[in-house]
């Protein structure tokens, strides 16, 4: 079965309770775009498939409203939403409106299961590069991501004040600020380097912003990169325990105070929140020369999949477009901890939610995982964690784990 990837590792909760969020949806979304009813002759019900909890039940209900629908939710475990779509665009049975993470949406749009969204007059213009082109197979458009998230650095402000250490910004910086934090049980630094996908989205910022490159991970460049996380194993600063941990077990020794410092992304933000006396900030994840980082876009795409009624599907894309609007974007990104994909959207977002302004920076200049080998990207990807976990495991060199890595299911 295939794994999913962590676009929204962990799979986000509701970031507010359910009585508040009912009682602030309809304000937040007056004014979606799409508003009206299906064409005469068509149904106004629609099916939605996600792969979340109730979380985001609210915001669709207000959007169906907004459009003239009335909806029918299905939640399915996101391990099996693949197989269950492809199954589906089999039985002819697909759902109006699909949620897929980002880099599903060229797989399955090369199945030929998803509809053009330019026939909805919906368009990812003023939206982060990389999370149009994520959604875009063969020049055409085929999903719109609503939020966007992606990874950045963490850091226990009070360790770091104790110890005198600034935030990181380049490699070098990285490994001393780590060393010197690492003191009694607490570790300077944490990361998940994991043999899954949730590995090889952590190492992604470190292998990108060095120039590494997914169609073939075993060069100069790649090798610095998964050098210094073993480096930063080697010396100490990080726990050897780290090629079992995922994204939340990381969070988990963050917030435990056993790492000063620690790569996560925005859905964590609850759990900080809610931990008393804790004091933390963020800042994008350092770069060999403190460039701009390179960091991986997650995130999901609302897509109309090819039901073969035309009329339900018009209804479908007014939907997406609602979900889409501004307005849509800020009520889901209140939801989910994330961040809007409108560029626009994203910068005020930031300023009314500094927690997050680190993860608003990132996306910027983020890709998305299938940019550039499209639906073969999980094959790189399984070879990029194969990779860490040889180096880390001392079974081989940075070098040599990388060449042994790329070499498999060529």
């Amino acid at each position: 079965m295939k794994q999913k990837f962590p676009s929204s590792p962990r799979r986000l909760r509701a970031v507010l309770g359910a009585v508040a969020v009912l009682a602030t949806v309809p304000l937040v979304l007056t004014g979606c775009s799409g508003s009206g009813s299906a064409s005469s002759g068509g149904s106004k019900a629609l099916t939605i498939e996600d792969y979340y909890d109730a979380s985001y039940n609210p915001v669709y209900k207000q959007c169906a409203k907004e459009v003239g629908a009335t909806v029918t939710i299905n939640h399915v475990a996101g391990a099996g939403l693949i197989s269950k779509v492809l199954q589906q665009a089999s039985s002819k049975t697909l759902p109006d409106v699909l949620m897929l993470d980002n880099p599903d949406v060229q797989q399955i749009a090369s199945s030929g299961a998803l509809s053009d969204l330019s026939a909805y007059g919906l368009s990812a213009s003023g939206d982060v590069p990389g999370v149009k082109a994520a959604s875009t197979y063969k020049g055409k458009l085929y999903g719109v991501q609503s939020n966007t998230n992606s990874i950045a650095l963490y850091y226990n402000k009070k360790l770091l004040s104790e110890a005198g250490v600034q935030p990181p910004k380049t490699w070098d910086e990285l490994k001393a600020a780590a060393k010197k934090l690492t003191k009694g049980s607490t570790y300077g630094f944490a990361m998940s380097n994991i043999n899954t996908y949730e590995g090889t989205w952590q190492f992604l910022p470190f292998f990108w912003s060095n120039g590494g490159n997914e169609k073939d991970i075993a060069t100069s460049q790649a090798t610095q990169a998964l050098q210094l996380v073993e480096d930063l194993q080697n010396d100490g600063s990080m726990s050897k325990s780290s090629i079992n941990w995922a994204q939340a077990d990381v969070n988990n020794q963050f917030l435990a105070g056993k790492a000063a410092m620690m790569i996560n992304g925005p859905w964590q933000l609850p759990a900080l929140n809610a931990k008393k006396g804790l004091e933390f900030d963020s800042v994008p994840i350092p770069t060999r020369t403190g460039e701009a980082t390179v960091a991986p876009l997650g995130g999901e795409a609302f897509t109309v999949p090819q039901t073969g009624d035309k009329a339900k599907m018009q209804l479908a894309g007014k939907f997406v477009g609602c979900l889409h609007s501004v307005k849509g974007q800020e009520a889901l990104a209140k939801l989910s901890g994330n961040v809007p994909t409108n560029l626009e959207a994203g910068a005020a977002w930031a300023e009314d939610h500094p927690q997050v302004a680190s993860f608003v920076t990132t996306v910027k200049t983020a890709r998305a995982r299938t940019g550039e080998l499209g639906p073969d990207w999980p094959k790189a990807a399984t070879k990029i964690y194969t990779a860490v976990q040889l180096a880390l495991t001392g079974k081989a060199s940075p070098e040599a784990a990388l060449q042994q890595a790329q070499s498999q299911n060529q």
